[in-house]
């Protein structure tokens, strides 16, 4: 996986008009509908860093799910939101933070009543829950460990569907479909050759492609980290930690 540096930040500096702290500070002040729209599609994105982690706590799996569908149903009501301010820091840090909150503060109060006041507001599969996290590789990893290291895969998720979503606009997703391995494995003298002929290009094209391939999804797992960090400095830093928990 290649995610070169850009020279400067100018190609995701706009990210930030409209990041994950936006969309939070937007729920936050009582904006209109289309920022609960959003908040809740970030909670469909990261449920899974967070059901890991209180797994990995010694949740069992059914409270585990009851506890992320509480936590953002009363994160998507505008609870937690109140101290957020201008220095906000990493949105991953909030949202671990919030949720260690809830379960200190919040979730002794409400066992007895009736969750989430009878409402879904994120639909979580029990089963599609439990099946990912028993893939989980490292059974003695610590809560925390597991969560930054989804977290991260979440985010490179975002960044490859987006990379196939451009693809797909273009009517080139058979290109990608083939090319995309290599996005997380070596190349040696003779690797682009078979799909040279499955594209019916030269070799020398292939290796361009490639090359503009992992370039652009570099860029795109920036712009997906700079909508979660509070300003451009913060992009390569988190990057680095994204690989280093990736890693682990």
């Amino acid at each position: 996986m290649s995610a070169t540096a850009s020279d400067s930040t100018s190609g995701y500096a706009q990210t930030f008009a409209t990041t994950h702290w936006s969309v939070v500070l937007s729920a936050r002040q009582g904006e209109p509908c289309d920022a609960d729209a959003a908040l809740e599609k970030l909670c469909r994105i990261y449920w899974y860093p967070l059901y890991a982690f209180l797994r990995r706590e010694g949740r069992n799996p059914h409270d585990a799910q009851d506890l992320t569908q509480e936590f953002f149903a009363r994160l998507l009501q505008g609870k937690f939101l109140a101290n957020v301010g201008p220095q906000k820091g990493k949105f991953r840090s909030f949202l671990l933070a919030a949720l260690k909150n809830f379960l200190c503060d919040e979730w002794d109060k409400t066992r007895a009543e009736k969750r989430g006041g009878g409402q879904t507001f994120i639909s979580l599969d029990d089963h599609n829950a439990e099946e990912l996290y028993l893939l989980e590789p490292d059974p003695g990893a610590p809560a925390e460990q597991i969560f930054e290291k989804r977290w991260a895969l979440t985010l490179l998720t975002e960044a490859l569907a987006r990379l196939r979503q451009e693809f797909a606009d273009a009517g080139k997703i058979r290109e990608f479909d083939h090319l995309k391995v290599f996005l997380s494995t070596p190349t040696n003298d003779r690797a682009y050759d078979a799909v040279a002929v499955k594209l019916e290009v030269a070799v020398e094209t292939v290796a361009v492609k490639v090359h503009r391939l992992r370039q652009r999804y570099g860029e795109l797992i920036r712009e997906e980290i700079a909508h979660t960090v509070d300003g451009p400095a913060e992009v390569e830093d988190e990057l680095q930690h994204l690989f280093k928990a990736v890693g682990q």
